[in-house]
């Protein structure tokens, strides 16, 4: 079974998003391929479309808004929860995204016949950080996005090691190929800047996008914050490692 992450670039089209796709058997999922940077809806309709068969797709991104001003329910909720934790989530209105890229995504892949929280073919929008939270066992949110740019990489470094350690979970294996680990490797990260800096963090989070795709399907523990129809939010409840 083919699955797909997708860490998208919702606050304008020229900005780029990162797509990691996999094969999930049993227990254990094989990072296939991994986009860092592709530009506009588009084309990442084109890549899933050419992809045949993808099941199941989690987007970091919102899509649902159908509120016209203030937060989503599902982000009013999430927060309460994970507030204390530092991971709160951003807001999303009609005010602020009158068009919004996700959600025309999301209706993109909804007439592909991808169905919100569905079982069959399916989309989930997710949230890195919680779910980073819960998959590593940790306080609070890991500090990968915000700070100096030596912050920014010691958090990547750190993320990186996480990831690598799915290895050896007993949840859900997560097997990276030789050729995709120099993205999660401490001095390749070191020596990226600007623009780069920032394109590995957005491939980091799609491998974390298509990890909550495997275990969503798997069907583990989890808490789904809001519903399809006024914006929700996937997040489990399983410590991975």
């Amino acid at each position: 079974m083919k699955l797909a992450g997708i860490d998208l670039a919702w606050h304008g089209d020229k900005n780029p998003s990162a797509i990691a796709i996999g094969t999930l058997s049993g227990s254990n999922l094989i990072l296939d391929r991994l986009e860092p940077a592709i530009l506009g809806v588009s084309n990442i309709l084109e890549l899933v479309v050419n992809q045949k068969d993808i099941s199941g797709i989690a987007i970091d991104a919102p899509l649902v808004i159908e509120n016209q001003t203030g937060q989503r329910e599902c982000e009013k909720a999430l927060s309460r929860d994970y507030g204390a934790r530092k991971a709160s989530c951003h807001t999303s209105n009609l005010s602020l995204y009158p068009d919004a890229l996700s959600v025309n995504l999301s209706s993109s892949l909804q007439s592909l016949g991808y169905e919100h929280l569905s079982s069959d073919l399916w989309q989930i929008e997710c949230y890195p950080h919680p779910t980073i939270i819960e998959c590593f066992g940790l306080p609070e949110r890991l500090a990968y996005k915000k700070g100096s740019v030596a912050d920014k990489k010691a958090g990547q470094i750190k993320l990186a090691s996480f990831i690598l350690a799915l290895e050896h979970s007993s949840v859900l294996s997560l097997q990276i190929p030789e050729q995709v680990k120099v993205f999660l490797s401490a001095p390749y990260i070191e020596s990226l800047k600007g623009k780069a800096l920032k394109s590995n963090e957005d491939a980091l989070d799609s491998i974390i996008c298509l990890y909550i795709a495997g275990l969503y399907q798997v069907q583990i523990s989890s808490v789904t914050y809001g519903d399809a129809s006024q914006g929700y939010i996937w997040v489990p409840q399983v410590k991975c490692i």
